[in-house]
């Protein structure tokens, strides 16, 4: 049986790295390992609260050092996905910097009228009014975009609701079922590897 070869790595964040910003032992020796042969990788995760520059310093602080352009979000991929579909578009959007950073970079007019898109990402923070605008929304024509259908996220306190739980919340008021991008969907992966990613640093 011939073994491929091994071009580039594409890896989860949550789980296979950290733990709930604890480092998973042996994370940070095998992306060492990838920096010092120069192999090209990306890190994904459907957390769309953060940027790419927030989360390399959370990995930082965990014990990993990569570069920020070697993380992919789900409101990365949300934010290419919506560019490619409707460029220059608008978006209501609930969610935090991660999501609302990654569209405004992506061309996009963030607003309550008569918007393009309903975009729902996660937020520790949900509003029971954002909520109620987004449901309106959505049932007078705006698409519906969720960047993950993950039903919880971790917390060291235990589960807390996430982006599919409320996006399972608007549907059940709507009828009408959100286009997830984030993981498990095979776009973000396809996001992932056709973006410009440069090689690693070597470490010095």
């Amino acid at each position: 049986m011939t073994r491929r070869q091994i071009h580039s790595w594409l890896m989860d964040m949550d789980g296979v790295l950290v733990t709930e910003e604890r480092l998973v032992p042996g994370a940070d020796r095998f992306l060492a390992r990838l920096q010092e042969r120069g192999t090209p990788f990306l890190i994904l995760t459907n957390n769309s609260i953060y940027t790419r520059r927030d989360l390399a310093a959370r990995l930082r602080a965990s014990g990993v050092e990569v570069s920020e352009h070697a993380i992919w979000t789900s409101a990365l991929a949300t934010a290419r996905f919506l560019e490619d579909q409707r460029p220059g578009g608008s978006a209501f959007v609930i969610g935090e910097a991660g999501l609302t950073t990654a569209l405004h970079q992506a061309g996009y007019t963030l607003t309550e009228r008569n918007p393009d898109y309903v975009v729902l990402g996660e937020t520790r923070t949900y509003s029971f009014e954002r909520i109620t605008q987004a449901i309106r929304l959505v049932a007078a024509g705006a698409r519906f975009i969720a960047t993950n259908p993950d039903a919880t996220g971790p917390t060291p306190d235990g589960p807390l609701p996430a982006t599919g739980s409320v996006a399972a919340l608007i549907s059940r008021a709507t009828g009408i079922d959100p286009y997830f991008v984030g993981k498990p969907n095979p776009l973000m992966m396809r996001s992932a590897l056709t973006r410009s990613t440069p090689t690693p640093r070597r470490r010095r």
